[in-house]
């Protein structure tokens, strides 16, 4: 088993450390939650003080902050990882990044010889931790083979896009702006039907059974409906994610107006109070609006 660094370790990349350890990988992580790091050394981690302490004692960094601002600061900035990796080490990307950022952070990592592994996750904490959340994964084949070890102990579910880091990338947010289509509607839905005086829940089974039916709406309004809004998946990432999706659209001249108006979803939500809570809370937002 190679050794294994984690930068960053808030729900995904906790449990992901967390799944390793459990099945005996070396693991090291650094974050600056300091409680965060104290339950991982209670797992058996090794904490570091910085990204590049971390690096030096790693033959894989898998980044898992939140956006390229923090992806730059914790592999470039001062105490970055890049600095301190061997040639030839991996770095693992698992943020939700533009495809510009990826392979501009790939041509910088290749420039130390250090390969790149565009791959953005999904699928929750607890999939993370037990090995079966979603890796959508694009590298040369030669890194994905010397890393196969690590992303199969990562991932049950690994969908391999091809060798050009940045298509990983587009994959992740064209499959994000379909999720915050589809989250806005079932929440605009479930609170038309509440308006109509039907039963939320009695309608969602109708739906889950029925045409209506998708993973993320059927997920977060069971919880919206009892007003389970505990923060899994905080509303400014889709909000941040579906930004993204818009701007690779526009790049690439492709009209999205539904992708538009549920990144508009986000995006007001966010702002009325809802950012820091899950992103169920747009049934929330849906109901106070008057969009239903």
């Amino acid at each position: 088993m190679i050794r294994v660094g984690f930068i960053g370790i808030g729900n995904m990349g906790f449990a992901m450390a967390a799944g390793l350890l459990e099945r005996g990988w070396p693991v090291a992580v650094r974050d600056i939650d300091a409680q965060r790091e104290a339950d991982a050394a209670q797992l058996g981690a090794v904490i570091c003080a910085t990204p590049a302490e971390l690096a030096a004692c790693s033959d894989c960094v898998v980044v898992a902050v939140v956006d390229a601002a923090q992806t730059d600061e914790v592999l470039f900035g001062v105490g970055g990882a890049a600095a301190s990796l061997t040639p030839g080490a991996g770095v693992m990307l698992c943020p939700t990044i533009s495809p510009r950022d990826t392979e501009r952070i790939a041509a910088a990592l290749a420039e130390r010889d250090l390969a790149c592994i565009d791959a953005p996750m999904s699928g929750g904490p607890a999939r993370a931790r037990e090995g079966s959340m979603s890796l959508i994964v694009a590298c040369p084949e030669a890194v994905f083979e010397r890393h196969r070890e690590l992303i199969d102990a990562l991932s049950s579910k690994v969908f391999r896009i091809g060798e050009r880091c940045g298509d990983a990338a587009r994959t992740k947010l064209v499959n994000n702006l379909l999720a915050g289509i589809n989250l806005a509607g079932a929440a605009e839905a479930i609170a038309l039907a509440e308006r109509l005086g039907l039963d939320p829940a009695r309608t969602l089974d109708v739906i889950e059974q029925s045409s209506g039916q998708s993973w993320i709406g059927s997920d977060r309004m069971r919880r919206a409906i009892v007003g389970d809004l505990a923060p899994r998946a905080h509303t400014t990432l889709l909000d941040k994610d579906t930004q993204l999706a818009l701007a690779m659209a526009a790049d690439a001249g492709q009209p999205t107006p539904l992708g538009t108006a549920a990144a508009e979803r986000f995006r007001s939500a966010c702002e009325s109070g809802a950012a820091a809570l899950d992103d169920a809370s747009l049934f929330e937002w849906a109901r106070r609006s008057g969009v239903a």
